[in-house]
């Protein structure tokens, strides 16, 4: 029973493309030595490459290219037969063009999943908001850790990105709307494909501008999805009255946006803003989550948060790993209190 267990661990670490590096190898090396049955390179080779996933939504051409000449190294280095799938594959994968996007699948723990477009390259069209970074993997995860801070409210995310922690939250957490935001027109596009990519449909106009409170409760009886998912363009430094009063939300979450000084204040004035137009309603609980690359400006941001007021507290490490290998000790979760 190894085997299909092994193939499983690769399975996990393929589909996100994760570093080959985080794959179990070394197991995989002392299986092949003990035992000359290809089974278990065909049941990888199913799991990964040919997955039905990959094959419709294919990572990049590089990555699988890279993966399957160290798989058909292992396999080599045990003296086992030739095996033509293998070989197979990789002159398929060679006759490709790279391409400037790819997908990039997260197995959820019910065993749904997150299919994401992604680019390839960390900053791509003046933005590096096209790729799904840490700081995003790690609030999902301590999000499906704790789904009754999400079921049945109204979540604003800040920074969206190309939307992997609001669609794994719309997919495990039962919100009873999720508004998605961000700003870089190029982001949103590629937002709102993933968002119909992953099974979800956008509220009627919702994709170009907030509606207000009363226009999407009309909307909501034409649409019985749950949750009711919206796409905002929203820029931190000139949100209107208007826009706040539509948002109303019961939860705000951000990942990866504590990365620039010159945005914090913008950040830091829009969650003032949200802790002064609560209309009578109960301020919103507010997580961000960071990867600390530049100490200093972490600590802007925490000094910012306690000029103006807002009390934060750091959210112990969760031990739930699900999309990613390892405990990250540069990423933590900040509760805040506007």
């Amino acid at each position: 029973m190894a085997g299909p267990e092994l193939g499983l661990r690769f399975q996990r670490c393929f589909l996100p493309a994760r570093q080959l590096r985080s794959f179990p190898w070394l197991e995989l090396e002392h299986s092949l030595q003990t035992s000359r049955d290809s089974s278990l390179l065909l049941d990888i080779l199913h799991r990964t490459i040919l997955h039905p996933l990959c094959v419709k939504y294919p990572l990049s051409a590089r990555y699988r290219r890279c993966f399957l000449t160290e798989l058909i190294k292992k396999h080599e280095s045990a003296t086992a037969e030739p095996l033509d799938e293998l070989y197979d594959a990789l002159a398929a994968i060679l006759n490709e063009e790279e391409s400037t996007h790819c997908y990039k699948h997260y197995l959820l723990p019910a065993g749904e999943c997150v299919t994401l477009s992604e680019s390839v390259a960390v900053i791509s069209e003046g933005t590096t908001g096209l790729i799904t970074w840490e700081a995003a993997l790690h609030l999902a995860e301590w999000a499906l850790q704790n789904p009754s801070g999400f079921r049945n409210r109204t979540v604003l995310e800040l920074g969206s990105g190309i939307g992997f922690t609001g669609i794994a939250i719309c997919k495990t957490c039962n919100p009873k709307t999720y508004i998605f935001s961000d700003y870089h027109h190029r982001v949103l596009q590629q937002l709102k494909e993933n968002i119909c990519l992953n099974g979800f449909v956008l509220e009627p106009e919702a994709a170009q501008q907030i509606h207000l409170e009363s226009e999407g409760q009309k909307a909501e009886g034409a649409n019985h999805q749950n949750p009711k998912v919206i796409v905002a363009e929203l820029e931190w430094g000139s949100v209107t009255e208007k826009q706040l009063l539509a948002l109303q939300p019961d939860v705000i979450i951000a990942a990866d946006v504590v990365y620039d000084p010159e945005i914090i204040g913008a950040l830091v004035g829009l969650l003032q803003q949200f802790s002064t137009s609560r209309a009578d309603r109960k301020p919103p609980e507010v997580y961000i989550a960071s990867t600390v690359r530049n100490p200093d400006t972490y600590h802007l941001f925490q000094a910012q948060l306690d000029k103006a007021g807002i009390g934060w507290q750091i959210i112990p490490a969760h031990s739930n790993r699900v999309f990613l290998c390892d405990v990250q000790p540069n990423v933590t979760i900040l509760q805040l209190f506007i």
